[in-house]
């Protein structure tokens, strides 16, 4: 009777008890999501669902695969490779909302996820202009220490545009967008820069402005110049007088000092590359430089990659310069260069030897006699097309000429 009666008790809290609640997924299909930028405008990309934990992030011919999905109860955390930031979002029916974050930069974009909807930017009418080709622009024109050039390149069909933006630092990615009347938009979003151009066109001009995020905006304007080019990236950075070598000491992962004079330098071709867990440019310039190292490990060539990182503390700096090197299997050492800040002018003063850092990434070209024999600024990564090709061909051969010595 005993028994009989405790396990009625049982049985009673049991059945009091709730249902767990189904944890919510991804659908498979499309959606579209929205950042929120500055003065009201929308910075769309799609997103495709290939599974809950398994998406794809399209900007025109670029495809970023995305794996580290989380969910707990209604909310969803999406984390792109390799960058710090992430999506924090709750469901609301089929679609979901919340923040896009990074945390070291203490910076917040809201955002909207659409279900069922793969259209990037919505068209209501058709396009006046056409603006494929080459374009010389310029951004910030006329503000003191803001203002840069750049050369645009786009193709248009019908109201379609895709195409890129090269600066004397790098490119501003795969572009995708539209043309609605004489209005231009462009983003793309890659897991670290939320870009968006707004422009007017008219045959021969654009007018319009760049957003990045929700805590940058400025000017730019562009006028048809199929002849132009910007500056050569091989004669922006260079040694100060007084110096044909380059000098560092810098901490790896496991607080070895690292600098040029170690042995396995010696005696050498070193390519010394200026970079950031953080810049989109320098992972793409990673990504080919870890395989040429692996394609070359029978030559008397190095790669060393110093590290400059917006994190907070030296922990998560380290943390982060680790999921790099496991995302794409960097077999080189990266060093830890500086932390808590990625700001050029701090980044300059750890190597005085240099006139500036203009860019990351920067490559630093040393002979085996430990001589600086170029510097290289800047990186065009394959959303530049024939640029990028050309930059692998100039890059393969100088090394072999350095080797040759």
């Amino acid at each position: 009777m005993k028994n009989t009666f405790f396990l009625a008790i049982i049985l009673l809290v049991c059945s009091c008890k709730s249902e767990p609640k189904e944890v919510q997924q991804l659908q498979n299909g499309n959606y579209r999501v929205t950042l929120e930028v500055q003065d009201n405008e929308e910075l769309p990309f799609v997103i495709e669902v290939i599974s809950p934990t398994d998406l794809r992030i399209y900007n025109a011919e670029e495809v970023i695969e995305v794996d580290e999905v989380d969910y707990r109860n209604d909310s969803i955390f999406i984390k792109a490779p390799v960058f710090e930031g992430y999506f924090a979002g709750t469901f609301n029916g089929d679609n979901f909302s919340g923040d896009f974050i990074k945390e070291s930069l203490d910076r917040i974009v809201p955002f909207t996820a659409e279900y069922n909807n793969d259209q990037r930017f919505i068209t209501e009418s058709a396009a006046n202009e056409n603006v494929s080709g080459v374009w010389e622009m310029v951004f910030s024109e006329g503000i003191e220490g803001d203002e840069y050039i750049a050369k645009g390149i786009f193709e248009q069909k019908g109201t379609s545009i895709t195409g890129t933006i090269r600066t004397t630092t790098g490119d501003y990615r795969y572009l995708d967008g539209v043309m609605e009347g004489n209005t231009m938009k462009l983003s793309t979003f890659d897991g670290a820069h939320a870009f968006l151009f707004t422009a007017q066109v008219s045959d021969s001009t654009l007018v319009g402005t760049f957003y990045s995020g929700n805590h940058w905006k400025e000017p730019f304007v562009g006028k048809r110049n199929a002849d132009y080019e910007l500056p050569d990236a091989n004669e922006l950075t260079f040694l100060n007088e007084g110096y044909d070598k380059l000098d560092f000491s810098f901490p790896d992962a496991n607080g070895n000092m690292v600098s040029l004079d170690d042995e396995r330098f010696k005696d050498k071709v070193v390519v010394v590359q200026i970079m950031g867990t953080w810049c989109p440019n320098c992972l793409d310039e990673s990504k080919y430089y870890s395989q040429f190292y692996k394609d070359n490990s029978d030559k008397d060539l190095e790669f060393v990659a110093l590290a400059f990182e917006y994190a907070k503390t030296e922990e998560k700096a380290f943390n982060s310069i680790e999921r790099l090197r496991e995302k794409i299997d960097i077999t080189y050492p990266i060093l830890l260069a500086q932390y808590g800040s990625s700001d050029k002018g701090e980044a300059q003063e750890k190597l005085p030897m240099l006139n500036h850092v203009l860019s990351y990434p920067t490559s630093i070209f040393i002979d085996k006699e430990g001589k600086v024999r170029k510097i290289h600024t800047g990186f065009n990564g394959p959303a530049t097309g024939e640029k990028y090709v050309e930059f692998k061909e100039e890059f393969e051969s100088f090394i072999d000429e350095l080797l040759s010595e």
